[in-house]
């Protein structure tokens, strides 16, 4: 190797890896509690907390990871209290407006003049458009973006003249302290809840056997008899780790996938039309006494209009979960997700709930999804006994273009020129 191509070596090793140290040495984290809420026994909680305290300014997301916790900050088991979600949510608000800052109930952000930032998901309008969200998985599972990637956030660019951008907290728990069925009560079962109609007073159908539409907020699971607790004052104490914007961070996007999605393709004089009708929960019926293999097996499929690689990948299910599989159009797998069930008692390892899903972090650019291209989607779950409000949605993070291409193009002219002098 001659002295110039030596030279040429060490600069463009210098400055692409010594940026992403200087990254990865710039992370700052902080620390929050949500709005309290109280619980007592078998009693729900299904709260949303606006403008919730959240970093602020032109920055990358890193992670966010959260639990619940107790008045003295002590982490609250699941067997106590049932974290069914929580989910954090993306919106802007019109500068020197005062708002009501808490709702209670299945409220969606619709306060006049509020711009809700959904994220790049397929689902149809106000269905799964948050930026995070978990749920009993929460405290074992990575939320950890690698660098040099990261969830783009407050671009001044981007945000309306008049507004600022603000978050939304969505908290959804279940005291199951002294109720007389710890699973039919997280599961949502409406028998348990005496419930007949849904938060918003209509009538539940008869069919309709358990899922979020009998467990809304200030609901009551049914309690052993004589049973009594006390109420306790809870928070979500979430950490949010996140780095100030520079130009050597390559965006992510986020795509939050259900396999309860059905697609109807429609053609118009502008190209195909992808109308998506995600359900978000299903049920899992029992198999039959003589079925070998007592698993329920459910899929879709869809096109995915913008693709890219895959950075990131998780699924989230609810008790009764196997694991859940994203493939591509040539059945090549793109992430597979397998849950953990704890085997204790202590808070994260608690015994017959998923306290983690598995995460997938493909080398960059190994995974790729193609524009256009049809994924399927599978979620498994054991059919053992029967399960009700199930969930089989799986989160991407997706970049459109690798760190050495990103280098590559917005420096070639410059920098390359600069070097010229190096062989002249």
């Amino acid at each position: 190797m001659n002295l110039s191509l030596a030279i040429l070596v060490v600069i463009l090793g210098t400055t692409c890896g010594g940026a992403f140290a200087e990254l990865e040495s710039k992370v700052k984290t902080a620390v929050f509690l949500s709005p309290k809420f109280e619980l007592g026994p078998g009693s729900v909680a299904n709260k949303y907390d606006y403008g919730i305290d959240f970093p602020k300014g032109h920055i990358a997301l890193k992670s966010f990871n959260a639990e619940v916790v107790d008045e003295s900050g002590n982490p609250v088991p699941l067997h106590e209290t049932y974290l069914h979600h929580w989910v954090v949510a993306r919106y802007y608000e019109p500068k020197h407006v005062t708002t009501q800052t808490r709702y209670d109930g299945h409220r969606l952000l619709r306060p006049s003049g509020h711009i809700v930032v959904r994220n790049s998901g397929t689902c149809q309008r106000d269905e799964l458009g948050q930026y995070y969200g978990l749920g009993s998985e929460t405290r074992g599972t990575a939320t950890d973006v690698p660098d040099p990637f990261g969830i783009v956030v407050g671009d001044p660019a981007e945000i309306p003249e008049g507004y600022e951008e603000k978050w939304l907290l969505n908290i959804h728990a279940i005291d199951t302290r002294g109720v007389v069925d710890k699973l039919g009560c997280t599961e949502c079962r409406c028998e348990l809840y005496n419930v007949t109609e849904d938060e918003n007073g209509k009538a539940i159908r008869s069919d309709y056997k358990g899922g979020l539409h009998c467990c809304y907020d200030e609901t009551q699971c049914k309690l052993r008899e004589g049973f009594h607790g006390p109420k306790r004052s809870l928070y979500l104490r979430y950490t949010v780790k996140w780095v100030d914007w520079d130009k050597f961070i390559v965006p992510v996007k986020i795509y939050i996938l259900d396999v309860t999605d059905t697609v109807k393709i429609t053609d118009d004089s502008s190209g195909d039309i992808v109308d998506h009708n995600c359900l978000i929960e299903y049920n899992v019926e029992s198999c039959s006494s003589g079925e070998k293999e007592c698993l329920d097996v459910k899929r879709t499929s869809f096109p995915m209009q913008k693709g890219g690689y895959v950075i990131y990948g998780v699924a989230h299910q609810h008790s009764g979960g196997t694991g859940s599989t994203l493939y591509g159009k040539d059945g090549r797998v793109i992430c597979s997700s397998i849950p953990t069930y704890g085997k204790g008692k202590d808070a994260g390892n608690e015994e017959n709930y998923i306290v983690g899903m598995s995460t997938c972090y493909p080398k960059a650019g190994s995974v790729k999804i193609n524009n256009g291209e049809t994924l399927t989607l599978v979620s498994n779950y054991s059919s053992s006994d029967g399960h009700t409000g199930v969930m089989g949605l799986f989160y991407l993070l997706v970049a459109e273009q690798l760190p050495h291409q990103d280098f590559r193009h917005s420096t070639r002219s410059s920098f390359f020129t600069n070097i010229n002098s190096l062989f002249s």
